[in-house]
């Protein structure tokens, strides 16, 4: 049975914020009377991740996503419940529990402005006593991995996002970290570039065994590196479970997107199945997933079809679509309550 690196039991993690109406009126009375209310950014999740899985943490703006994360690299407390990370509790900040793990946020950055990214590595290696042979052969990995060359060289305010990304994920991994919390690491970046940080942190992982929770709002990021899924929304779970499964559960049906030699009247493409969309690059066409062969057979007789394939719905509805069902689902307790 795969070994538990991350545990996290009923996690809660709740602010206390003071309100006040704008106007000077309203600055002026909150000097003697302040009126609190209670965030909960976090607010009772459960879940276990093994080593070496890869996962994808995800939920809208607001989430508790990043709070998750930070309570989980002990940057946070949390309110109640119980975190555990490869058996270390994270608050107590222990040097072993920090040799282990690594936090990269896309929005965040360790480089040194005016200097080349080498520096940075040279200090985390000090920072985290990695020994210079060690350093060297991770070193020498990480930059055939990232195709760094001479990046490293230059000083950082020279580079582009796209390169001081690559050159952050460098920098955090010296160390040779088991567990990976990754914030939106491609965020920002160009297509091309978000295809090399996806095929880099798949290969890692691959390689070492390190564990992955990777939070990003790019799908792409998570069909491609997160059999897995863990999303959350208001402080809550909504769902655990198999990528593919999630989509089967909430968008059954299959798209047909047909590039067709021809223009097609709507009936006719109504014929085959409901029409999603029709431009210049195709059509798509939504059927029920056991009509499908029903519905290709239907195509290539009917249609003047150039090329054909069979999709799932886009995850970007299929997480739209849990959203509103789980926020349906709490709002019938909260009536029935």
């Amino acid at each position: 049975m795969p070994q538990t690196m991350v545990s996290v039991q009923a996690l809660r993690k709740h602010y206390t914020v003071h309100k006040r109406p704008p106007g000077l009126k309203a600055a002026l009375g909150s000097l003697f009377r302040r009126v609190p209310s209670v965030v909960k950014a976090v607010d009772g999740i459960s879940f276990e991740i093994a080593r070496g899985e890869r996962v994808g943490f995800l939920g809208p703006n607001g989430a508790g996503k990043t709070t998750t994360l930070k309570v989980l690299a002990g940057l946070l407390h949390p309110s109640s419940g119980e975190v555990r990370v490869d058996g270390h509790i994270p608050q107590r900040r222990e040097d072993d529990f920090l040799k282990k793990i690594t936090l990269v946020m896309g929005q965040k950055q360790q480089l040194l402005w005016d200097l080349p990214p080498s520096e940075t590595f040279a200090l985390n290696r000090a920072i985290y006593e990695v020994p210079e042979a060690q350093f060297r052969k991770t070193l020498t990995e990480l930059t055939e991995l990232l195709e760094l060359g001479d990046l490293v060289n230059k000083p950082t305010r020279t580079l582009s996002l796209g390169e001081r990304m690559k050159c952050e994920l460098a920098a955090s991994l010296i160390h040779r970290p088991q567990v990976l919390f990754l914030d939106e690491p491609t965020i920002g970046l160009d297509v091309s570039m978000q295809v090399v940080i996806r095929d880099f942190i798949k290969a890692y992982n691959e390689r070492t065994g390190a564990t992955l929770i990777l939070t990003s709002h790019y799908m792409d990021d998570v069909a491609v590196l997160c059999p897995r899924v863990v999303v959350i929304d208001r402080g809550l779970l909504s769902y655990d479970g198999s990528l593919d499964e999630l989509a089967r559960r909430i968008r059954p049906e299959k798209r047909l997107v047909l590039r067709l030699d021809g223009p097609v009247d709507r009936a006719t493409l109504e014929a085959v199945g409901r029409v999603v969309s029709t431009d210049a690059a195709g059509v798509v066409l939504q059927v029920a997933q056991d009509a499908v062969n029903g519905a290709i057979s239907r195509a290539l007789a009917t249609l003047p079809v150039h090329d054909l394939t069979v999709e799932n719905a886009p995850l970007e509805e299929v997480m739209s679509e849990l959203f509103a069902q789980s926020r349906a689902a709490r709002g019938e307790v909260e009536d029935a309550a």
